[in-house]
């Protein structure tokens, strides 16, 4: 059934906005290219993006509802039901569901009680939304876990569950790597382009973890580089015993 418009704002919310609107308008030649920022934007306001916030951004930047559906429905960093206070995401991609990533998926949806989709993924006290992401292109701390796009790294299905109940306690936890952690709203808001206005926070962001250089640091030729694999016609160490079945490399464990 077709839907009724959506709502306004109230005349202080969209005052309000519209401020921040036009700041982040004013950084752009073409008008349009400001709607990524201002879906991050309406979605700092209600903690998702809304068929209110949509209106909005369709009106300032002249264009219509369904182009700037189109556009928040393709991007999975808005969100478009409410969520939760943490928004937990689990990278399920190949590597990381291999180190464990899907173990530590199915343990938190029982731990939580939510499920895949939907009002269900997110706790009934509100602050946990758990989901499932693709790709965290974070594959060398696999498995990895987000809480508002910042990295816990390395993490077990034990040390996922630990992460949940602080975040529900109101405890504080530390990211591995990166910004301490805020609100998904003021999460979004800073995804708007808006400055982390906390102390130390932009300078806790930090760079590349180390196994993130690893690469680097061989290429340079700071560090030995390991023979893993036996060069072709080659048995592998002189010492290692042979596999009569296998005469290509040795028994031993794979880089010995």
């Amino acid at each position: 059934m077709p839907q009724l418009p959506a709502p306004a704002y109230p005349a202080e919310v969209r005052a309000r906005l519209e401020a921040d609107a036009k700041e982040v308008i004013a950084r752009y030649p073409d008008s349009r290219s400001a709607l990524l920022p201002l879906l991050h934007l309406v979605q700092s306001e209600e903690g998702y993006v809304s068929r209110t916030g949509m209106a909005f951004c369709a009106e300032l930047l002249g264009l219509t509802t369904a182009e700037v559906t189109a556009v928040a429905t393709f991007y999975t960093m808005y969100r478009r039901r409410p969520s939760g206070d943490y928004q937990v995401g689990v990278c399920t991609n190949t590597l990381c569901a291999v180190m464990g990533g899907d173990a530590i998926f199915d343990r938190l949806k029982e731990h939580l009680g939510v499920g895949n989709d939907g009002a269900d993924m997110t706790t009934e006290d509100g602050k946990v939304t758990l989901e499932h992401i693709e790709c965290n292109a974070a594959c060398d701390f696999a498995p990895v876990v987000m809480v508002n796009w910042e990295f816990f790294d390395n993490q077990t299905p034990e040390s996922a569950m630990r992460l949940v109940d602080d975040l529900i306690a109101g405890r504080t936890v530390e990211p591995t790597r990166g910004a301490p952690l805020c609100s998904y709203k003021e999460t979004s808001r800073i995804l708007a382009g808006f400055p982390d206005e906390r102390p130390g926070a932009v300078e806790a962001s930090g760079g590349a973890g180390p196994a993130s250089l690893i690469g680097l640091r061989l290429a340079r030729g700071e560090e030995p580089h390991p023979r893993v694999v036996a060069p072709r016609g080659e048995s592998g160490h002189a010492d290692a015993p042979q596999d009569p079945e296998h005469p290509s490399g040795p028994t031993g464990e794979e880089g010995e």
